[in-house]
């Protein structure tokens, strides 16, 4: 336990001395000049909460459910890749800490541990996040075994066809570290990313190995190869919502890949508030995406997200103590949206309505 930490700035600022350089870059960085980046954070600051008082707040409580399932706050941890590379225990190392804070924790693909030994960690509450390979019988493989592994639900993202041009991931001709590999596909002769010259080892596999050519059949496809609820991740449009409510997925999540696709895509909290109005509560609506704050959390709920994702903040965690790490990290969360909820006038999720949230005036 860090004492001196007192938010997830201060926990970037340390980790980002304890990383190598090749990592940090790949952790941290956005595609191109970092404009959706910033802003995913930056949009938040922007909305002001219009709080109420004399609410009765003396005891609060900060759970909730997603996708039927119970957590004890509306926070549940994004499929980030290659874990292994901030701390010797990776994704275990997070899913204890989930289990710890009886929460959720979506595990990727590119994942440095077996699944079998995540869910195991994570005490079963798990969900899967998937990237849909060009060997379509390795992808049913992977599917297969997440099921059978106990894993609640599929997370297919559908925003990267292709990786984002991430500058600093070419400049340090990012591959994984040695002893490292993509775990759950290694049966599959797909374990390595290797270094590339003048050029991003993942930018390469992904070009190489992921099917670019997916298209909203391939989410019926996916559906009729597993038992389990699918969501989609990556959605930023109404449009695309709508489809996908049409479609029959359990749940969409709000999201730009943290910045690292598309560079000026919107923020997520700025095009969160008309995805829900579209999808009018016909499927569970989750958003990533620059979530720091307890205020962040709130705001988002406010708009229509039944919980958020967080990504980076994990890795910062990990970095600077593994599964303690990413428990003080949790915590953080949890206090500041403790505290955000009493100020506001807020005794439970329920209570966290559209009418708190307001764009600053003059924007």
């Amino acid at each position: 336990m860090n004492d001196d930490i007192l938010n997830l700035y201060d926990m970037e600022e340390r980790a980002a001395g304890a990383l190598e350089e090749m990592v940090l870059g790949y952790y941290q960085s956005g595609a191109a000049d970092e404009i959706t980046l910033r802003e995913n954070h930056a949009a938040y600051d922007r909305l002001q909460i219009h709080y109420r008082v004399l609410a009765g707040v003396a005891q609060r409580d900060l759970s909730t459910e997603v996708l039927g399932q119970s957590v004890s706050m509306p926070v549940l941890i994004a499929p980030t890749a290659f874990q292994k590379m901030a701390h010797p225990e990776g994704e275990s190392a997070t899913a204890r800490a989930c289990r710890t804070h009886q929460t959720t924790m979506i595990l990727s693909t590119l994942s440095t541990t077996d699944m079998e030994e995540v869910v195991e960690a994570a005490g079963g509450n798990l969900w899967f996040q998937l990237y849909v390979y060009r060997d379509r019988e390795a992808t049913r493989a992977l599917v297969q075994r997440a099921e059978a592994a106990g894993c609640r639900a599929i997370v297919l993202t559908v925003d990267a066809p292709l990786i984002g041009r991430r500058e600093r991931d070419i400049r340090n001709q990012f591959h994984l570290p040695a002893g490292i590999t993509v775990r759950n596909m290694l049966a599959a002769g797909l374990g390595d990313i290797d270094e590339r010259e003048n050029e991003s080892g993942l930018a390469g596999y992904v070009a190489d190995q992921l099917d670019a050519g997916l298209t909203w059949d391939d989410v019926g496809w996916l559906q009729s190869i597993t038992r389990l609820p699918v969501l989609i991740k990556g959605i930023v449009r109404p449009d695309d919502a709508i489809r996908a409510v049409q479609q029959g997925v359990a749940g969409i999540v709000v999201s730009n890949h943290g910045g690292r696709q598309l560079d000026t895509a919107p923020a997520t909290i700025e095009v969160l508030p008309a995805i829900a109005q579209a999808v009018g509560g016909q499927c569970t609506l989750l958003v990533d995406g620059g979530i720091r704050r307890g205020t962040d959390i709130l705001k988002a709920i406010a708009l229509g997200a039944s919980a958020v994702l967080v990504g980076r903040p994990t890795l910062w965690g990990l970095a600077l103590g593994g599964q303690q790490g990413v428990e003080q990290m949790l915590t953080l969360l949890r206090d500041e949206l403790d505290l955000a909820m009493a100020l506001s006038g807020c005794a439970n999720v329920a209570a966290i309505t559209a009418d708190l949230v307001k764009q600053r005036p003059g924007l």
